[in-house]
């Protein structure tokens, strides 16, 4: 046997297959970080231009007239359609040659259709501006912002373009005037979804999405460490506690329609609870979490070491107390990064809202638990199914600011489990 181990032939061929296992290690491991960055580079590059917005200077007079009022008169009462017809004369007036219906008409697609909102807000806050001229930066259209943003190629016959080539004329026209700016995209973070690109927002999924993490928080929390509690300090060992941890494990693999499909039974049809409601997402969210909660906790109690509860108990304390006082306070870092990873991935589920109505177009902010409201993934799910270009770059966007928030959750995690860790 000796000589057998002590080959050198054999050696060395052990030392050449330790290699070749590490360079096969080293090239999966590279291979997975290229895979990453790509697919990091591909969202940022794409969604950097979502929180980026395109916006056209047109030089406008609040004309009585053209908004068919008299001077003195109050304008707040007008339709934002009046508005809209001001900005559009105004730029028509930029382009006095453009004389046939159907190019005005093109032209003046190059405008979003909520610049005569624009127009009505600014006059509200000002009403002194009315027989007034003043520069205002209105948005551009999607197609417009997508052309200024490298989205739109005059390379590309005009048949198979979204604007034609008087369009493309016109737009370079206002950019040599210097009529032409890109800004910070504040639609995104101060809106709510909309049928149109330039005018949809982040901010109603984002309120959707706290809402909906707040109500699974005041549900989940409590009940899966009680349950935990329960089961690993004060659950006598038998044949119902073990077939009761086989499920709870078994729970925390079952795919997340599951949890959406019970939501639906039991909240929905048999509760008769509103559809796409925040409270309902939250409910149903706690259900798919529960059991990662529970075993999360159940290994941060066991962690803790017995000594600790037989010193409490030698004081005269009563198991509750021990539990109370010593053991939950001292396993609680643990609980609370258990918490927090479980609530990062109920941030990013899709499946169960699906079942429970979140897939709706939800415009308006939510105003508490029980309105209709969306959530970030679905938000991000719907956009990416909208044929417009416009929505390709709010899709990379709200990706970006989702993976921004679940990176944050688990930072404060690891922050979390090393501030208060304690070793043994």
């Amino acid at each position: 046997m000796s000589n057998r181990t002590g080959n050198p032939l054999i050696h060395q061929k052990r030392m050449r297959a330790e290699k070749r296992f590490r360079r096969y290690g080293q090239c999966a491991l590279g291979l997975a970080v290229l895979i990453l960055l790509v697919l990091l580079a591909s969202l940022t590059a794409r969604g950097y231009q979502g929180f980026m917005q395109t916006e056209i200077k047109l030089t406008v007079t609040f004309d009585t007239a053209s908004l068919g009022v008299e001077a003195g008169q109050d304008a707040s009462n007008l339709s934002p359609s009046s508005y809209q017809q001001l900005a559009k004369t105004t730029l028509k007036n930029l382009f006095p040659d453009v004389t046939e219906r159907s190019d005005q008409k093109d032209l003046t697609s190059l405008i979003s259709s909520d610049s005569g909102a624009q127009l009505k807000e600014l006059l509200d806050k000002n009403p002194s501006l009315l027989t007034q001229t003043k520069d205002v930066w209105v948005i551009a259209s999607g197609k417009a912002d997508l052309f200024f943003k490298g989205g739109i190629s005059e390379k590309t016959t005009e048949s198979d373009r979204v604007l034609n080539d008087r369009q493309l004329f016109w737009l370079k026209m206002l950019e040599s005037k210097g009529s032409v700016r890109t800004v910070f995209n504040t639609t995104f973070f101060t809106q709510g979804d909309s049928r149109v690109a330039e005018q949809a927002g982040f901010l109603g999924a984002m309120m959707g999405s706290a809402l909906t993490l707040i109500s699974c928080l005041l549900v989940v929390f409590p009940l899966g460490v009680m349950t935990a509690v329960y089961l690993e300090e004060f659950a006598r060992k038998g044949r119902w506690v073990d077939l009761i941890e086989v499920n709870i494990n078994n729970l925390a693999a079952v795919p997340s329609i599951v949890f959406g499909l019970l939501g639906l039974a039991v909240y929905i049809n048999v509760l008769g609870m509103p559809r796409s409601a925040a409270i309902v997402g939250g409910m149903t969210l706690a259900l798919m979490i529960l059991p990662v909660i529970i075993i999360t906790t159940r290994v941060a109690l066991a962690s803790i070491p017995g000594s600790i509860r037989q010193a409490a108990r030698a004081l005269g304390a009563t198991p509750v107390q021990v539990v109370w006082h010593h053991v939950l306070p001292l396993a609680m870092p643990g609980v609370m990064t258990g918490t927090i990873l479980g609530m990062a991935r109920a941030i990013g589920e899709t499946a169960p809202l699906l079942m429970i109505g979140m897939v709706a177009f939800v415009v308006d902010l939510p105003t508490g638990f029980t309105s209709p409201v969306s959530v970030m993934p679905v938000q991000i799910y719907l956009w990416a199914g909208t044929p417009e270009a416009g929505y390709a770059e709010k899709t990379a966007a709200g990706i970006l600011v989702l993976l921004m928030l679940l990176l944050a959750m688990n930072a404060l995690a690891i922050f979390l489990r090393k501030r208060f860790e304690v070793r043994w």
